[in-house]
């Protein structure tokens, strides 16, 4: 199988994706499933690098368009590398006909943000008078202007902030949860949307929770809302949400979901910095890394190997001063989307909101633009994240005749082989990499395998290189500041939660999975 190796270090910068790479995937939708892989309609593997916009709060109205024209914010986000956007919506949107309606001049008016709906005017001075639905609708259309993808996702019933245990909100039969009502509404938004090949796809419902949850109802409701959406609309790809703040999916082990309609189904798993509590504060990097890690794939990466594609519909951090927990949490997290090579949605484009907890203009801290939504917040990050928007896209080791073994870009790489002698050979070539001494650069080598060629997956992380020299001792893979790779003494292997452990993170994964079924 063919192989890349990618450094999860966070001082590293990634190149940015072409935008024209990205527009490519547009080219024969709707999209559909094969396996664990989304497709488009020639069969060609589509891989969705979406970030999420809000539609879905008290005004009912996409967030921004107070701030930037509808068409700049579009083109901005396929310009940050994005083909697909996971828009929110308020159930009520759908089943209230009152709401639906309301002018956005009147939802601005009614909650009293004259100075707001004035900037609104401004910049988009053709949404003012549309109904909440068809300014919900012109969105769309704005990002099918751009060429990119829109999943709907239905975030709650009543517009608003989500969420919390016990908001009412988070299961079948809560007070603003009547899961007829819900069927209903997924139907209309589904149905309205028939003939519109952009939106590829709508996720039923953002992260169940609460008391009431358990997996009876769960699979009661979830596939009458399934078959319903797929009736109405048999275009997109269905995504179904777990239990737990869609952190848990365990309880499809025991019994898989059963539909009338195959290859139009996915699942979603949600992930954040703040997940595990303070545990990257207080735990050892590649302790809480293998935990994590672990975690997800119990709870719901099991379902690649089953076959479906695993959505992560939402994962993010703070992006207004990225803490050192944080990075550890990227690095780690980055591995175990490259790893695996899954289908994701940023949290959040929204680098501010027209209204919040009754803030007005309350700043996002997760989101990629600043306030005013006028420039990226933290541009370290995007380019970071390039790594994963698509398939072929990142930092690989490359080989170099006259400077070694470097770090490049990935589209420039080599193909590696991880032999069961545990050496990493270039495919074709016979030379594999080799470990000279502690603090010494790595080369390569036709001795294979022979003395510093086999490296070990070491640490509760997987994440270290590991290879034994002939005095015994061992070194890690590591690369210093010129991006040429060395070999030093291993680091934060244990117990030190102050101890960085980045720069000899390094994963190895496949370059390109898909094969057509």
């Amino acid at each position: 199988m063919e192989r890349k190796l990618f450094p999860t270090n966070s001082s590293i910068s990634i190149t940015l994706l072409l935008h024209t790479f990205l527009l490519a995937t547009l080219h024969a939708l709707p999209l559909s499933t094969n396996s664990r892989w989304i497709v488009d309609e020639k069969g060609q593997r589509v891989k969705l690098a979406c970030v999420n916009w809000s539609a879905h709060l008290e005004l009912v109205v996409a967030e921004g368009l107070s701030k930037r024209p509808v068409d700049v914010i579009s083109k901005n986000i396929s310009d940050m590398g994005f083909n697909c956007v996971r828009l929110t919506w308020p159930l009520y949107l759908a089943t209230n006909s009152s709401l639906a309606s309301l002018s956005v001049r009147q939802s601005f008016h009614n909650a009293g943000l004259l100075d707001s709906f004035s900037e609104l005017q401004a910049n988009n001075p053709s949404i003012v008078d549309l109904s909440l639905i068809n300014a919900f609708k012109a969105v769309v259309a704005s990002l099918a202007k751009n060429k990119v993808m829109v999943i709907l996702d239905n975030h709650l019933s009543k517009p608003g902030w989500c969420c919390s245990f016990s908001d009412g909100e988070g299961f079948f039969g809560d007070e603003y949860f009547n899961p007829e009502l819900w069927i209903n509404g997924l139907t209309k938004m589904a149905t309205l949307f028939k003939d519109n090949p952009i939106v590829v796809g709508m996720s039923l419902r953002n992260e169940l929770r609460g008391p009431k949850q358990n997996a009876g109802d769960w699979y009661r409701y979830m596939q009458r809302a399934a078959k319903s959406v797929h009736e109405a609309n048999p275009n997109v790809v269905v995504i179904l949400s777990g239990l737990s703040f869609d952190t848990d999916l365990t309880f499809l082990k025991q019994q898989p979901v059963s539909l009338n309609f195959t290859q139009k189904l996915a699942f979603e798993v949600h992930r954040y910095s703040f997940s595990g509590g303070k545990e990257w504060e207080t735990l050892n990097a590649n302790e809480i890394c293998g935990i994590m890690t672990n975690t997800l794939m119990n709870a719901s990466g099991f379902l690649v190997d089953q076959g479906f594609p695993l959505f992560v519909g939402e994962w993010g951090l703070n992006l207004n001063s990225t803490s050192e927990s944080d990075k550890r949490f990227l690095n780690c997290f980055l591995a175990w989307l490259v790893e695996h090579d899954l289908d994701w949605a940023l949290w959040t484009l929204a680098g501010s909101y027209y209204v919040k907890g009754g803030i007005v203009g309350e700043i996002e801290t997760f989101g990629l633009f600043n306030w005013d939504w006028t420039q990226v917040r933290n541009k370290p990050f995007l380019q970071r994240i390039s790594v994963i928007q698509s398939p072929l896209q990142g930092l690989c080791i490359l080989s170099k005749e006259a400077m070694g073994v470097q770090l490049g870009n990935c589209k420039n790489s080599n193909h590696w082989k991880y032999t069961p002698h545990n050496t990493l050979e270039i495919k074709g070539s016979y030379r594999c990499l080799k470990a000279q001494g502690l603090d010494r650069p790595a080369r390569l080598t036709l001795h294979c395998p022979g003395e510093g060629t086999s490296w070990a997956t070491i640490s509760d992380s997987k994440l270290h290189l590991a290879a034994t020299l002939s005095n015994n001792s061992t070194v890690c893979l590591d690369v210093d500041s010129q991006n040429n790779l060395i070999t030093s003494s291993c680091k934060c292997l244990s117990k030190d939660s102050k101890c960085d452990p980045g720069s000899q993170w390094f994963k190895i994964a496949s370059a390109y999975q898909f094969t057509a079924s």
